[in-house]
């Protein structure tokens, strides 16, 4: 029956009883015609009107149907035909196949669903709705020792897997175990990468992570790390890069991050450190961003503190200072930066040299790596009052920090400059880190930063601004004036968004700058006096008292 017209004709005449012997002759004429010039004779499929016949075809589940499944998915591998296949309603008679036992019906049925649903969010949506997820992980358990339908749900979970309403529904099955499970089988370089395409999404939601976790993947990833990190093939860098990453993800999830830490006498832990020191950089790089990720809270950065571990990360970066790699700096900055944290951490981390080594990389250009070098340094002077002005008293640094204050290009850098500037007059309560901040252009920032959308960086301007006032009013007064103090403190003052911290800070700050002769006219001029007694009945006590303070002050000094 080559007369593909004549199929089609017949095909739409004989649907009505299902007759098996019929159609089988037609379907082999539309699946060899397909094969010949699929768009065509897809087009030819949907003007005849055959699309409209084929739910009650598959419904009839018998001989014919594996090849009506394969019908609709060479015809659906077209764009033009995909939503013709979601009007003529094939999506639901083809979801409920997937309850079958057939093989062969199987693979078909899922080839057509996922070329249906291709590249579309709102239909794969709808699949997760009728309950595609559990069906399908079941079908991997069921036929595992089928590579066809293996390879078809494992693409099936990738797709699935990208959204975000899926997650909730694979973490109510097994997928963790039947995936790892079928990872432990594979040999083939291309069968791991698809488990890892299916692995990487799902590791994102925190339940999945542990359930991954607990099945096994860990030790799985440590054994493809261990097999390819001598290997210099493409595939032993893809699988090297792809098992390190995957193992650096699972670690995200506060859960499973702690049970892989076990106190930090855990074996995946201790491997993990053991590849910092490692000569290979997407070692170095998952390894320092382990690190970051297992000091992730007070007690685990205490226990790493106190085992050695900054002298590891010390020695990496030592390693990197000229022409490093980008992403182990930035990785190792984080670690130190989350391992400044604790209070009890930073002198141990000072005494280690930590401060020095950052310093090194005050020369990078990237903005990455000097994000993460000012946040690191920030935690480090927090409450510390030595390394404070040690740090605010050197020059370099200070001009680096003036420099990156004004790198609107990126936002990150300059906030944490400016807090940076901040910290170090806050920390150190320095007349000499005062003076070496205001010598190098810093009280501009300050005042800038003092009208931050944010009350944080808001408030910590205002404290090194009032700092700058009690301890060197006199080498700071020029910037004070020149740079609008009075006139910005005016502002927060009666701004009714200003938070109560605001309000009390500007007033110390007020307080401060009376003992200048310039800005003292300018307070008056611009009648502080009634600003600050209108706060007296403030509905915070704290700033209400401060007001009383204040205006006893600014009215002695009228």
């Amino acid at each position: 029956m080559d007369n593909l017209s004549e199929a089609l004709k017949k095909l739409k005449l004989s649907s009505a009883d299902s007759a098996t012997d019929n159609i089988e002759g037609c379907l082999d004429c539309l699946l060899k015609a397909l094969a010949h010039n699929n768009v065509e004779t897809s087009g030819k499929i949907q003007e005849m009107g055959v699309l409209s016949v084929m739910p009650s075809l598959l419904s009839a589940q018998n001989s014919s149907t594996a090849k009506v499944a394969n019908i609709i998915a060479e015809m659906a591998k077209n764009e033009f035909m995909r939503s013709p296949c979601v009007e003529a309603g094939l999506i639901p008679p083809l979801v409920q196949l997937l309850n079958c036992k057939d093989q062969e019906i199987l693979l078909q049925t899922g080839r057509a669903l996922g070329n249906i649903c291709y590249d579309s969010h709102s239909l794969q949506a709808q699949l997760i709705t009728m309950g595609v997820i559990p069906t399908l992980v079941k079908l991997l358990g069921v036929h595992s020792q089928n590579t066809a339908l293996t390879e078809m749900c494992l693409i099936a979970f990738g797709n699935l897997a990208e959204l975000e309403s899926s997650k909730e529904q694979f973490a109510s099955t097994n997928i963790a175990e039947e995936l790892v499970r079928l990872f432990r089988k594979q040999v083939e370089h291309d069968k791991k990468e698809m488990i890892f395409e299916v692995l990487a999404p799902l590791a994102e939601n925190d339940v999945i992570k542990l359930q991954l976790v607990e099945a096994g993947l860990v030790e799985c990833l440590l054994e493809v790390v261990d097999q390819t990190v001598d290997g210099d093939r493409e595939e032993d860098v893809a699988q090297l890069k792809t098992s390190s990453d995957l193992m650096v993800l699972l670690l995200l999830g506060d859960e499973s991050m702690q049970k892989l830490f076990e106190g930090g006498k855990g074996s995946v832990f201790q491997r993990v450190l053991s590849w910092v020191p490692s000569n290979n950089h997407q070692l170095q790089l998952a390894g320092a961003l382990a690190i970051a990720n297992f000091a992730r809270n007070d007690g685990n950065c205490i226990h790493m503190v106190d085992t050695g571990i900054v002298q590891k990360l010390l020695e990496l970066l030592d390693r990197h200072v000229d022409e490093g790699n980008v992403t182990v700096q930035h990785a190792a900055l984080s670690a130190l930066r989350n391992l400044a944290i604790p209070v009890v951490n930073k002198s141990k981390m000072l005494s280690a040299g930590v401060s020095d080594v950052v310093l090194k990389f005050l020369k990078s250009e990237m903005p990455p790596v000097q994000f993460k070098l000012l946040g690191t340094l920030r935690m480090l002077i927090d409450t510390q009052t030595d390394a404070a002005e040690q740090l605010g008293t050197n020059t370099k640094l200070v001009e680096r920090l003036v420099e990156w204050c004004e790198a609107k290009d990126h936002a990150g850098v300059m906030g944490e400059s400016n807090r940076l500037l901040s910290a170090l007059i806050r920390h150190s309560k320095s007349k000499d880190v005062v003076r070496t901040v205001t010598q190098g252009g810093g009280v501009k920032h300050l005042v800038t930063m003092a009208t931050s959308e944010h009350m944080i960086m808001q408030n910590e301007a205002l404290v090194a601004l009032g700092v700058t006032a009690a301890l060197d009013l006199d080498c700071a007064e020029k910037d004070f004036v020149g740079f609008n103090v009075v006139q910005v403190l005016h502002k927060l003052l009666t701004d009714e968004r200003s938070a109560p911290e605001i309000k009390y800070n500007s007033m110390i700050l007020i307080c401060s700058v009376m003992g200048s002769e310039p800005l003292h006219k300018e307070v008056q001029s611009l009648a502080f006096i009634d600003v600050v007694s209108g706060l007296r009945s403030h509905e915070n006590k704290t700033v209400a008292h401060q007001a009383s303070l204040t205006e006893q002050r600014l009215t002695a000094q009228s």
